[in-house]
C-alpha cells in the first residue's frame, strides 16, 4: 500500500510492462491461460539452439529462464511451441497505447519498447481524483478488457524508481504492482544484490564496480566519486544518481531531445558460420538496404563504421570507422567504401558469425558533395533509380527489387525481408 504520506510527492511516474508478452498474445489467441499452460514463442526451424522470445508465467514458476535457448528446457517439461508473429505483436502492442491514449495525453507516455512504457501520472492524479496505484489499476484493468493481456506497474516518485519498483518490487506484489520513493528505495534496494538486477547495469558494469568491493547501489553512493569518474567517466554521473534514487531526466525531457549527430545501423547474427567471401555478401546486402533507407529519409552520410565477429569467442572482433570525404547515399559508393573497409580489415581464414555496419553523422540531402569530378549525371541518375526502387518496395514489399547477390547461396536478405526485427513477422 502507498503511504499517505507518499501521495504528497511533486512527481508520480508509473513504468508498465505487459507480463510475457509475446506468450501472452499466443495464448489469448488460442483461448488459453499463460499462467496454467507451458507456451514458449521461439522458431522451430532454427534448432534447437534457437531463443525462447518468451515463456508463459506457468513456466517461469517451473524454474525455466526468460530467454533460455530451447534445448536449455528441462526434457520432463511439456510445452506448446508457437512460431513468433512480430507483426501480430506489434499490432497488439498499438492497441493497448491506444487504450492508454484514452486516459494520457501521449505528451505523458514514453514507449520504451514493445510492451513497456513510462508514463507521467502527476496530473491525473488530480484529474481523476485517484492515487497513482488507482490509476495503474484503472490502466491495466482497461488493458486486460481491451486484449487479454496482464500487465504489472511499477510507481515511483522519478523514472527510475517506477522502473526498479517494476523490475524488483512488483514482482513480489500479489496484486503486481511495485513502489518506491527515496525512504523505500533506501530500505529495499540500497543492498539489494545482484546489482545486474538494477537497470542498465550488466555484468560489465559489476566486474568493475567489483574491483572496489562493491556489490550494491549502497556501495555506490558510499564510494568516493573522484574513484568512480576515474574508472567510469562522465557515465559515472548516472551511477552515482541512482545510487541516491535520483533520476532528473523527465518524459518531457526525452521528447524534446534532438540529437548532436545521428546514425543507423544493422546487424545480423548469422545461423552458421561464414567464410571471408560468404559474409562479404552478407554485407554488400546490409549496404545495399541502408542506403536506400538514406535515401527514403533524404539523408546523407561522411562516416561509416564496421564490425566482424568471429565464431570463437577467443577470436575477437575487427573493423572500424572511417571517413568517407564526401557526404552521399550512393549505393555504389557505400558498396565499395565498406568492401574496401572490409578486405583491409577483416581475416580472411576466421569463421564469420556476426557483422554489424553503421552509417554514421547522417545529414540532410542537400548537404551532397560535389566536386569538379563529381559526375552529376551519373549520380542523378543512380538517385531516381533508387527513388524509384524505394516506392516499388513500399508498394510492393522489399522483396520486389533485389540485387543479383541476393539469389547466391550464401545470401540473406530475402529472409530477413519476410521478418520483422530479426524474427518471423506472421501474417
Amino acid at each position: 500500500m502507498l503511504k499517505e504520506s507518499a501521495e504528497k510527492k511533486d512527481k508520480w511516474y508509473l513504468c508498465i510492462d505487459l507480463k510475457s508478452f509475446y506468450a501472452s498474445v499466443e495464448c489469448v489467441e488460442r483461448g488459453l491461460d499463460p499462467f496454467k499452460v507451458n507456451l514458449v514463442v521461439a522458431d522451430p526451424t532454427r534448432g534447437n539452439g534457437s531463443v525462447c522470445l518468451a515463456i508463459t508465467p506457468a513456466m517461469k514458476a517451473l524454474g525455466v529462464q526468460n530467454r533460455c535457448r530451447v534445448f536449455q528446457i528441462p526434457k520432463n517439461i511439456e510445452y506448446i511451441t508457437a512460431m513468433p508473429q512480430m507483426k501480430k505483436y506489434m499490432k497488439v502492442s498499438a492497441e493497448i497505447y491506444s487504450v492508454y491514449l484514452q486516459f494520457i495525453s501521449p505528451d505523458d507516455i514514453y514507449v520504451y519498447s514493445i510492451d513497456e512504457c513510462f508514463i507521467d501520472v502527476t496530473d491525473y492524479c488530480r484529474l481523476y481524483s485517484k492515487t497513482p496505484r488507482e490509476i495503474a489499476v484503472m490502466l491495466m484493468d482497461a488493458v486486460y478488457k481491451k486484449t487479454g493481456i496482464c500487465s504489472a506497474a511499477g510507481i515511483g516518485t522519478n523514472m527510475f524508481l517506477c522502473k526498479i519498483a517494476l523490475d524488483i518490487t512488483a514482482k513480489h506484489s500479489p496484486d503486481f504492482i511495485g513502489f518506491l520513493d527515496e525512504e523505500e528505495f533506501r530500505k529495499t534496494i540500497w543492498t539489494h544484490r545482484p546489482i545486474t538486477d538494477i537497470w542498465n547495469v550488466g555484468r560489465g558494469i559489476a566486474a568493475r564496480l567489483e574491483k572496489f568491493g562493491i556489490y550494491d547501489l549502497k556501495g555506490v553512493a558510499e564510494c568516493p566519486e573522484d574513484k568512480l569518474y576515474k574508472e567510469f567517466g562522465v557515465n559515472a554521473k548516472h551511477l552515482i544518481e541512482h545510487s541516491k534514487g535520483v533520476e532528473p531526466c523527465t518524459i518531457k525531457d526525452i521528447h524534446e531531445y534532438k540529437p548532436k549527430s545521428t546514425s543507423i545501423s544493422n546487424g545480423q547474427v548469422l545461423f552458421k558460420d561464414y567464410d571471408y567471401e560468404g559474409a562479404l555478401i552478407i554485407m554488400k546486402e546490409m549496404v545495399y538496404a541502408q542506403a536506400l533507407e538514406l535515401v527514403e529519409k533524404r539523408l546523407v552520410t561522411d562516416s561509416v563504421s564496421l564490425r566482424i565477429c568471429y565464431s570463437k569467442d577467443v577470436y575477437g572482433s575487427t573493423g572500424g570507422t572511417r571517413k568517407i570525404g564526401e557526404f552521399t547515399n550512393s549505393c555504389k559508393k557505400l558498396t565499395d567504401f565498406f568492401e574496401a573497409l572490409y578486405r583491409e580489415t577483416t581475416a580472411v581464414n576466421l569463421p564469420i558469425r556476426r557483422v554489424n555496419i553503421s552509417l554514421n553523422n547522417l545529414q540532410d540531402d542537400s548537404m551532397t558533395t560535389i566536386t569538379f569530378f563529381t559526375d552529376v549525371e551519373a549520380e542523378e541518375k543512380e538517385r531516381r533509380l533508387q527513388e524509384a526502387i524505394v516506392g516499388l518496395r513500399h508498394k510492393y514489399g522489399k522483396n520486389t527489387v533485389l540485387k543479383g547477390i541476393s539469389y547466391t547461396e550464401n545470401a540473406t536478405a530475402r529472409d530477413r525481408n519476410r521478418m520483422v526485427g530479426g524474427h518471423n513477422g506472421g501474417e
